[in-house]
C-alpha cells in the first residue's frame, strides 16, 4: 500500500488515455492513485474494493477493465484479482536499491495462478532482478545480484527508449476509433475477422462451436453499433478476441461433461437474430 502515486501531467495528453472513454479514464487515475496500489505496480483489487472507492457497480468496473485491456494501460486477473498497471515503472521508477528490493519481493509474491504473470515476468524480470521459470517450482525461484548502479541506469534507458519507440509506432500505425469507422474502412472483400484469425483457433481449442462463434460476433457487433457505439479501440480484432476469450456477452456456458452450451442470453440472441432473418425475407 502506497500512500501515494505519481501521476504525470502528460497522462492528459497522452494518444492512449485520449482515446478512452470517460469511464476508462477515471479507472486509469484510479488504478495510479489508489490506496491499494504497490511499489511495484502489480496489487489485488477485488471487485469490493473498486466498488467501494469508485461508488460503482461491479459491471461498470469489469468494463473499465475490459476497455484499459483492450487498450493496452492495464490486466486484471479475474481468477486471482491481482492488478497490473502496465507502465508503472516508465512512471514510477525505483529511486535507490532498497524501493528496487522492495518492489521485487512484491513481485515475487504476485500468485502463479494470475494469469498474466508470466507477461509481467518476461518484460520486468530481469529488471527487478527475478529469476523466474513458468514451469519451475515458485520455491525455487531466486533473485540475481544487483547490477551496479551505471549497468541500472543503461538498462533502465533502454527499455524506456524501446518502449517509446514501439508506443509511437503503435500510435503512428494504429489510430483509436469507433466500431463502425473501422468497419467501413476495411478494403473491399477484407473479412472483419479473417479465416486465419487466432480467434478460430482459441475457440477449436476451447470447444466453442462455430455457430456459437458467429453468435458472439453478432452480439459484438450489435453491442458496439448500438448502446457502446462510442467506444474507440485501436485494434478491434483483438478486442473481439478478448470479448471470445472472456464470454462477454454470456452467451454460453460449459456443462459437467464438457460440452458447450448456450446460457439463456446465448438463446434469447439465437432467437432474435432467427425472427429478424424470417422478417427480412418474408
Amino acid at each position: 500500500m502506497r500512500d501515494y502515486g505519481k501521476v504525470h501531467t502528460t497522462f492528459w495528453s497522452s494518444t492512449t488515455i485520449r482515446g478512452l472513454s470517460e469511464d476508462a479514464r477515471v479507472l486509469a487515475l484510479y488504478l495510479l492513485t489508489s490506496p491499494h496500489g504497490t511499489i511495484a505496480g502489480v496489487f489485488r483489487l477485488p471487485d469490493g474494493y473498486a466498488c467501494e472507492d469508485l461508488q460503482w457497480s461491479p459491471e461498470r468496473v469489469r468494463e473499465g477493465f475490459r476497455e484499459l485491456f483492450a487498450n493496452g494501460f492495464a490486466n486484471r486477473c479475474e481468477t486471482t484479482k491481482w492488478v497490473w498497471v502496465k507502465k508503472h515503472f516508465k512512471w514510477n521508477k525505483p529511486e535507490n536499491p532498497n524501493q528496487r528490493k522492495s518492489a521485487m519481493k512484491i513481485a515475487q509474491s504476485i500468485p502463479d495462478e494470475c494469469t498474466w504473470k508470466p507477461d509481467f515476468m518476461r518484460v520486468y524480470g530481469d529488471f527487478l532482478g527475478i529469476e523466474w521459470n513458468q514451469n519451475a517450482n515458485p520455491s525455487e525461484t531466486l533473485s540475481k545480484p544487483f547490477a551496479n548502479q551505471k549497468q541500472k541506469q543503461e538498462q533502465e534507458q533502454e527499455q524506456e527508449q524501446e518502449q517509446e519507440k514501439r508506443g509511437a509506432r503503435k500510435s503512428a500505425r494504429t489510430p483509436y476509433v469507433q466500431f463502425s469507422t473501422w468497419v467501413n474502412s476495411l478494403p473491399e472483400g477484407e473479412d472483419a475477422i479473417p479465416p486465419d484469425d487466432p480467434v478460430f483457433r482459441f475457440a477449436a481449442d476451447a470447444g466453442i462451436p462455430d455457430d456459437m462463434l458467429a453468435l458472439a460476433w453478432s452480439w459484438f457487433e450489435r453491442t458496439y453499433t448500438g448502446s457502446r457505439k462510442t467506444k474507440r479501440y485501436s485494434d478491434w480484432r483483438q478486442v473481439f478476441r478478448n470479448a471470445v476469450q472472456g464470454n462477454w456477452g454470456k452467451l454460453w456456458r460449459f456443462t459437467a461433461d464438457g460440452q458447450c452450451v448456450l446460457t439463456s442470453e446465448g438463446e434469447m440472441l439465437r432467437r432474435a437474430l432467427e425472427a429478424e432473418a424470417r422478417r427480412a425475407v418474408a
